[in-house]
């Protein structure tokens, strides 16, 4: 009976984009695929729209416009990580379509990027979902590389109490 009442707290992602899905550790740029930042995951994308990773709050918008932190209900900080190296593009080839505090929803529209223009600058379009606060995950699944459509489910992540 009291298991009822213990049942894992769970936090479901999908993907931010449409395109390739790949495992972190397959990003180009070591910062992600050595998880220095965090477990996660990524998109090698073939549209401009990106989407919400979860349901959360939009704690921040960097002022470059690159990337944006979420908060999930259970606590999870989730990064959302557009383009490799964009920083230096001062948020040109961005558009956000959510303000910081907003709710989200998973699978919501977040940002519009001009990927021609991102590629046009020599940098990668990869987007990167990275969980900050590993301490709060006690279980990240495997991601496999696949074909998926933005606001696939892409992942079921255990949350410690």
């Amino acid at each position: 009976m009291f298991k009822l009442f213990n049942k894992p707290k769970t936090e479901t992602f999908v993907a931010p984009a449409t395109g390739t899905l790949i495992p972190i550790t397959a990003v180009q740029d070591p910062v992600f695929s050595e998880k220095t930042m965090g477990d996660g995951y990524a998109v090698e994308p073939t549209a401009d729209t990106i989407t919400a990773p979860v349901t959360g709050i939009v704690q921040a918008i960097f002022p470059t416009k690159h990337a944006l932190t979420l908060v999930t209900p259970q606590g999870l900080e989730v990064i959302l990580h557009i383009g490799l190296d964009t920083v230096d593009l001062n948020g040109t080839p961005f558009t956000p379509q959510v303000t910081e505090g907003q709710s989200v929803t998973a699978g919501i529209p977040l940002v519009t990027m001009d990927r021609e223009a991102i590629a046009a600058s020599g940098k990668q379009t990869t987007v990167v979902v990275v969980l900050t606060n590993m301490a709060r995950v006690a279980e990240f699944p495997t991601i496999n590389t696949a074909q998926v459509v933005a606001g696939d489910s892409v992942a079921l992540v255990t949350v410690t109490k």
